[in-house]
């Protein structure tokens, strides 16, 4: 079980490093796209306390 997961990170890095080698305004705007999942998510939690609290 140990081994698959570590294969299955090394694939992972392996494309991730790929992608952005071969394609590096696409990786950009894939890193993009996530952050704003983030900021996104961090809002709806920060509205989420904040109507509980009032």
């Amino acid at each position: 079980m140990v081994q698959a997961k570590k294969i299955a990170l090394y694939v992972v890095i392996v494309f991730v490093l790929y992608t952005i080698i071969t394609s590096p305004s696409r990786a950009a705007d894939l890193v993009q796209i996530g952050f704003e999942g983030i900021s996104t998510a961090a809002q709806g939690v920060g509205e989420f306390m904040t109507q509980l609290v009032s």
